[in-house]
């Protein structure tokens, strides 16, 4: 699967393509560098942190743009911790499920199956079984937006080398979405619609195995 390909069909785990194949130096370059945050950046970040650590089962549609303009949707489905689904709406063809340890991607158009670990990819500060933005994540930015505010965040161990921007809005506080950069610059981004609590969720929606016959397979 090319990189574009692959950004295309996982937002949530854009930075792992590029990640992969960046230098020692590179990776080393791109060490984050904490924010001085405010008193009231500090509040947003503890208003989205209880926010996203109070999130168990929830369901909404997406609406993702790459670099190139090229948008896709579909239905997500969130499972917390570790867990999420994104299947997109033909003609893409694409399932992408993260199991609580690795993000499998599925094209049906192509017939390829990727695995990565969910620890390698940004998304990972949003499914993290607990939630501390100030432990283990690096806050490089807290601005605020028309209709409510966004995190910048990385991993601080650099196990994954690209940055997300959560976007929350405000009173009360919701998930909008959020853009994943990779080391390289690409952006993808993804926007939520009809995003609210689910009960009830078919724990088979975040399984996924790879579903090309055993024989002949690469």
């Amino acid at each position: 699967m090319t990189t574009r390909r692959f950004l295309i069909a996982a937002g949530l785990a854009a930075a792992v393509a590029s990640a992969g194949a960046a230098s020692p130096a590179l990776a080393q370059n791109t060490a984050p560098v904490p924010a001085a945050l405010t008193a009231e950046q500090k509040a947003l970040v503890n208003k989205a942190t209880a926010y996203v650590q109070s999130l168990g089962s929830a369901k909404g549609r997406f609406v993702q743009t790459d670099a190139r303009g090229t948008r896709t949707q579909g239905t997500f489905y969130l499972q917390r911790p570790g867990k999420a689904r994104f299947a997109y709406d033909a003609p893409a063809g694409l399932l992408v499920v993260s199991n609580g340890n690795n993000v499998n991607i599925w094209d049906s158009r192509l017939k390829t199956y990727e695995s990565y670990p969910l620890s390698k990819t940004p998304l990972n500060l949003l499914l993290a079984r607990e939630v501390r933005l100030d432990r283990g994540v690096v806050i490089t930015d807290v601005r605020r937006l028309a209709d409510g505010f966004s995190i910048v965040a990385q991993d601080a161990k650099r196990q994954a080398l690209g940055k997300i921007a959560l976007d929350f809005s405000d009173g009360p506080v919701a998930l909008m979405g959020w853009t994943v950069t990779d080391i390289k610059g690409g952006q993808i981004r993804v926007r939520l619609t009809d995003f609210g609590p689910a009960s009830g969720l078919d724990p088979k929606l975040f399984v996924l195995t790879d579903p090309r016959p055993k024989v002949g397979r690469p």
